[in-house]
This record gives structure tokens, sequence and C-alpha cells, in this order.
């Protein structure tokens, strides 16, 4: 048992209720840099939306998945679904035209019950357990988290692209998801964005919109995001690292239910 659900343990033999925790997969973009939808693209023997949604179906802080995909997709990721396993994900919704409408369906989806909701972006396949947890534990505390790496490559400000100023790297950092939130609070802000048609990136965004803080807790390395076919690779090795016996799969792959 986690650190996290010792503490959570405890917490609740002390009267304290347990909380529910939706996880709302956003596998809805149009991968256009990628060429082709990189969600169903054969990683280590599966579809790389598999990845994640397999980790999240075996922590027992979860309750549900809500898988947001393309309408078009919504009938195949289903099927993955069934095929997988997966018995945690109750719903696959349609996204809409933007990453915050498509987020905000899955909100609107996950269980009226649940108290905290986290993000996940699909595309990275390699999250684990304990950077849920820990995002879990740090929202409980803060209402807002997010994994994240401090950045460690040299940043500068350029225009016409000559070089205006070096930034300092102290207190920057690289947003990763998973990001956990207070149901609520995340509703609110994901609304707000919308209706003031916010250009938000990502949904500490939307919260920081709100004025509310967000916690950094530790992200890492092999959290990456699939995002071009130069990806591939790196997405291979580290699938090999993890013992994937299939982890030598075609990268030019896509499943089809």
């Amino acid at each position: 048992m986690s650190g996290f659900l010792r503490r959570l343990s405890a917490r609740m033999r002390r009267g304290a209720p347990r909380p529910k925790c939706s996880v709302v997969v956003a596998a809805g973009g149009a991968s256009t840099r990628m060429g082709r939808n990189k969600l169903l693209i054969e990683l280590g023997g599966m579809p790389v939306l598999l990845h994640s949604l397999r980790v999240f179906d075996a922590v027992e802080a979860v309750e549900e998945i809500v898988v947001v995909t393309r309408q078009e997709d919504v009938q195949n990721v289903a099927e993955l679904l069934q095929k997988y396993g997966i018995t945690k994900a109750s719903k696959v919704v349609a996204g809409g035209a933007t990453r915050p409408e498509s987020v905000h369906n899955g909100v609107m989806a996950a269980d009226s019950d649940a108290t905290f909701i986290a993000v996940h972006d699909g595309a990275r396949p390699f999250v684990t357990e304990k950077l849920l947890l820990d995002a879990l534990e740090a929202a409980m505390k803060h209402n807002a988290a997010t994994a994240a790496l401090p950045v460690v490559a040299t940043i500068k400000r350029a225009e016409n692209g000559l070089v205006q100023e070096t930034i300092s790297r102290d207190g920057l950092y690289e947003i990763q998801t998973p990001q956990v939130f207070q149901a609520d609070l995340l509703k609110a802000a994901l609304t707000k964005a919308l209706e003031e048609n916010l250009a938000v990136t990502d949904d500490c965004m939307a919260v920081e919109a709100l004025g509310c803080p967000v916690c950094i807790t530790p992200g890492s390395r092999e959290n990456i995001k699939l995002t071009t076919q130069d990806d591939l690779p790196l997405a291979q090795a580290i699938a090999a690292t993890r013992g994937d016996a299939r982890c030598e799969s075609d990268t030019g792959t896509t499943y089809t239910a």
C-alpha cells in the first residue's frame, strides 16, 4: 500500500469520508502534427491510449474513468475498453472543437458524487500510480495540483529571429498531467473559460483564472507526451525499459478494434 493510501485509510478511520476521484482522459485531439490518430498507434503491443487507462483502472483511489474522444472514434474506443477489460471506464463521450470544450464535456459527464477530478492527456502513456496519487493528495490540501518538472533547458526570448533576453530558469516548470482538482472548482473554472473564450492551454490555467493557486507535485521525465513521429522511438525505448516483451512492435501500426 502506498504512503498516500495509508494516510487515506488513517483519515477514514478518524471518520473523514473517502474522497471519490474520477479521471477524465482527454483523447479527442486531431493529432495533426502526428499525421494520424496517435492514441491508436500500437505501442508495446497495444494502443497508446490503453497504457494510461490500464494504470488508472488499477488505482484503488480511482472510482471511475471517463474517456473523451472524437465523435468518429467513440465506438472504436468503447470496443477497446471492452477488449482490454477497463472496468472503471464508465463513459466514452465525444469531445468538442477545442481542448477546453472536450475536457468540459468529460468533466460534466463524470459522476456527480465525485469530490475530485483528475484530467490526463491520453497521449501520455507512461503515467504512474504515484504521479496520480501525489497530485490527488496535494489537491486534497490545496484544491488544485499538477505534476510538473523544473525547466532544465536554457530559455531565451526572441523577436524576429533575434535573441532579446535569456530568461532565468528559477521557478520555471514544464507542466504535465495528471492534474487534479476539487470537482466543483474545475467545473466552475472550465465553464468560465468557455463562456469568456479564455485562451487556456491546460486546465490549471482555467483554475488560475479564478484566482486559485495550483500546487506543483513531482513529474517524471518518462511521462512524455506523444506529439510528432519523432517522439515514437523514445516511447518505444521507455516501453522497453518497463519490460514489455512486445515493445518492438511496428510504430507505423494503427490499431482498429
